[in-house]
């Protein structure tokens, strides 16, 4: 047996959630994910506050979470997440019908957004890539996103806009601040070395400084800080 399928056999499986108030949509997830590639579907739930219970039962990694379901949303039950420090990474579901709370949600702290007809293979790697921290866009959804930080961008008056010396990023270096740039065009970090002339180490420790000074969590929220103060 080769390493790679060793080291997958080996590891833990993806603890899932599904929160989504259409049964057949929760059906037709877990007859898509459970068992697939090392992903476990531990729970169910039809609303943000069954979500929240659920997510405290029983620790999932990622939880697939519908934007839009009765009494408590997925957006409200994102900022529960953190607010009770759940550590569970949160991937948005959504039919694309919902792209005024895209920004939002994702300020929440949801870590990727996929449209609810996305392949089976991209939803498996969302999920591993949401469990290790990292975010995954339908194309469609990233384009929109990049439309909507434009159109909801309101420049400071009283402070310069753009570079390294935009309020309230002022403590950002030239060379962070072209990172976190080069992460709000949608590059991964072997691109944003490649581009850099730098080693994706040096770029990680770029990325660890931003975290730091601005502090958001993951490359999602770091990419809309910069699309704020870029436009």
């Amino acid at each position: 047996m080769r390493k790679d399928a060793l080291d997958a056999a080996a590891a833990p499986p993806v603890r899932v959630l599904i929160a989504d108030d259409e049964s057949l949509m929760r059906a037709g997830l877990r007859l898509m994910i459970d068992g697939v590639d090392g992903i476990t579907v531990v729970g169910e739930a039809a609303d943000g506050s069954t979500a929240l219970a659920q997510a405290r039962a029983f620790d999932p990694d990622v939880v697939l979470m519908d934007i839009r379901m009765p009494g408590c949303s997925g957006l409200e039950a994102t900022r529960q997440f953190r607010d009770a420090g759940i550590r569970a990474q949160v991937i948005m579901l959504t039919a694309f019908d919902t792209e005024d709370y895209l920004l939002e949600a994702l300020r929440a702290g949801a870590v990727s957004f996929l449209l609810k007809d996305s392949h089976p293979e991209t939803v498996v790697a969302a999920i591993h890539d949401a469990a290790s921290g990292q975010p995954q866009f339908s194309p469609a959804v990233l384009t929109r996103l990049v439309a909507l930080a434009a159109e909801t961008s309101r420049p400071s008056e009283a402070a310069p806009t753009h570079g390294p010396d935009a309020a309230p990023m002022g403590a950002i270096t030239p060379r962070e601040w072209e990172v976190g740039t080069f992460v709000a065009q949608g590059l991964t970090n072997s691109e944003i070395a490649e581009a850099m002339y730098v080693s994706t180490t040096t770029v990680k420790t770029h990325l660890a400084h931003l975290f730091e000074k601005l502090q958001v969590t993951n490359r999602v929220q770091l990419a809309l800080r910069f699309l704020e103060h870029t436009t």
